[in-house]
C-alpha cells in the first residue's frame, strides 16, 4: 500500500457516514461493487481543509457489476440496498450497475460511454483524475482502493480534465460548485 493510499485508508475510516455505507453495502454482497466519486474524493478534501467529514457530500456512488443490465435487475438492487439504510442515509445512496450504464450515458450527457467489463474500469472514464477513486471495504475489514489515475490529484487538490476523454459539457458547472464549497481547489488544464 503506498503512503497517499494509507492517508485515504485512514481517512475514509474517519468517515463515520462513508463507512457506515461502505458496511451496509458490503453486508449486500453486490458483485464487484465500489463506492466512489465525491463520498470519497470529497472526505479527503474536508480533512485536508480541516472542514467536518460529510461537508458538502451530497451522496454515496455505490457501483458494482452485474451482467443482467436490465432496468428491472438493477431498480431491485437499488431497492436492496435502500432497505439496509435509514434515513437521511438512505436518500443519498445512489446505486448503479456500471454495466448498464453504458445504455443511458450517451442520451443525457451526449457522450458515448461503451460497456465496461468491470467496475473498476468505469473509474477511467470520469471527468477528472481527482474524480476516479473507488474504495471498497472486503470481507476481512481490508479496504481497496481503485484510482486509475493514482491518488496525487485528490491529495493536492487538483481538478483538472481527464486526459483520456473530451471535456465534459458541464465541466464549469461541476468545477464552479465545488469551488464554492472548497474555495482551496486549483483549477488546470482547461
Amino acid at each position: 500500500m503506498s503512503g497517499l493510499e494509507a492517508r485515504l485508508e485512514a481517512i475514509v475510516r474517519a468517515d463515520p457516514d462513508l463507512m457506515t455505507v461502505l458496511e451496509g453495502v458490503r453486508a449486500e454482497g453486490l458483485n464487484d461493487w465500489l463506492i466512489f466519486s465525491g463520498a470519497v474524493y470529497q472526505s479527503v478534501w474536508n480533512h485536508l481543509t480541516g472542514r467536518p467529514p460529510g461537508h458538502g457530500v451530497k451522496d454515496f456512488d455505490v457501483g458494482y457489476f452485474d451482467e443482467d443490465y436490465s432496468w428491472d435487475a438493477e431498480d431491485a438492487v437499488i431497492r436492496q440496498v435502500a432497505a439496509r439504510f435509514e434515513e437521511p442515509l438512505r436518500s443519498r445512496v445512489e446505486v448503479r450497475n456500471q454495466r448498464r450504464v453504458s445504455e443511458w450515458f450517451p442520451q443525457k450527457f451526449g457522450q458515448d460511454w461503451p460497456p465496461v467489463a468491470e467496475t473498476a474500469e468505469a473509474l477511467e472514464r470520469f471527468v477528472a483524475p481527482a474524480f476516479a477513486v473507488g474504495v471498497r471495504l472486503e470481507a476481512d475489514d481490508r479496504l481497496t482502493v481503485a484510482a486509475p489515475f493514482g491518488l496525487d490529484d485528490v491529495f493536492a487538490m487538483v481538478i483538472r480534465p481527464n486526459p483520456t476523454r473530451p471535456i465534459a459539457a458541464d465541466w464549469d458547472r461541476v468545477v464552479e460548485k465545488l469551488v464554492a464549497r472548497w474555495p482551496e481547489l486549483r483549477i488546470e488544464g482547461v
